[in-house]
């Protein structure tokens, strides 16, 4: 007790809190998935998984699978955008661009924009008119002469939704650039001298020996990005609202909860939580492998 007792007597409070308010949401959450709480009228029974296998057989126009397409369009869209993009700015930072802390508090700053505030811009930005009509990046299409450029942007019935992926690109490929950036900083400057020593050109000196160093860097990046993702809400409705071509299941467990489907809702809510487990599971046992070998 004399020495664990005072740490865990620091450490109850937050304990607690947690008990409560996460995890025993979550197994409250579960119990309901597995209610018949259609309504609110409450639960009469257990009914096992029929909530679950619902979604997949029973959904009118199968609406949680279309929810899923376009939630795994949006989530490779805006991981490779985000990747990319903040790859490409900490080249750039990392080489010695004048003006580095200018430029990276300037990428950094869409990380300050609340998802609302930044979708309701994007709506605007994203106008869906043309010709004379046009909006937003269409009318500066419209404006260059460019007009085989514009498009309905995330009105589009087939791929609306990678163009939804654009805000949230424009938002976190800085934070993914702070991560990289971070990252080369963080290699040895004695690989970089002992690859010069060896004649090796620049494109040899990133291809085989920063890169590879940036392999944990680049692995966080895509963990952070993947799950925040899966729970994209306020971003997408601020853009589009509920429609049919961008929803995603986040938003369809707020459209569901407001018929009082309760238990309808809470299935979806677990097989979010089970994506979002699959992605951040594995991630913690390699890490903690990692950690251990070290």
């Amino acid at each position: 007790m004399r020495r664990w007792g005072p740490g865990l007597l620091l450490l109850l409070p937050s304990l607690i809190l947690l008990a409560v308010f996460v995890y025993g949401l979550i197994a409250w959450t579960m119990k309901l998935s597995l209610s018949d709480e259609h309504d609110a009228l409450g639960s009469k029974g257990f009914v096992g998984l029929d909530n679950f296998t619902a979604l997949f057989t029973d959904d009118i126009n199968d609406r949680f699978v279309h929810s899923l397409r376009n939630l795994a369009v949006f989530t490779v869209v805006f991981m490779a955008g985000a990747l990319f993009m903040g790859l490409l700015w900490a080249l750039l930072l990392e080489r010695g661009a004048r003006g580095e802390g200018f430029l990276r508090a300037v990428y950094l700053f869409p990380m300050a924009v609340s998802f609302v505030a930044s979708g309701v811009v994007w709506r605007w930005l994203m106008n869906s008119g043309t010709g004379d009509s046009a909006g937003g990046i269409n009318a500066v299409f419209e404006g260059l002469h460019l007009g085989f450029l514009e498009n309905p942007w995330w009105t589009h019935p087939d791929w609306g939704m990678a163009a939804m992926a654009l805000p949230a690109i424009w938002q976190l490929s800085g934070y993914v650039m702070a991560l990289f950036l971070s990252g080369f900083r963080g290699i040895p400057v004695e690989l970089r001298e002992a690859a010069a020593v060896d004649g090796a050109s620049t494109y040899r000196l990133y291809r085989h020996v920063l890169f590879p160093q940036l392999t944990p860097t680049a692995l966080s990046a895509l963990i952070i990005l993947g799950h925040m993702s899966m729970k994209m809400f306020d971003l997408i409705m601020s853009v589009s609202g509920a429609q049919w071509n961008t929803e995603v299941p986040a938003v369809y467990v707020w459209q569901t909860l407001l018929t009082s489907d309760y238990a309808k809702a809470a299935a979806i809510s677990v097989i979010l939580l089970l994506l979002v487990a699959l992605v951040i599971v594995p991630y913690l046992i390699y890490n903690n492998r990692v950690e251990r070998r070290r």
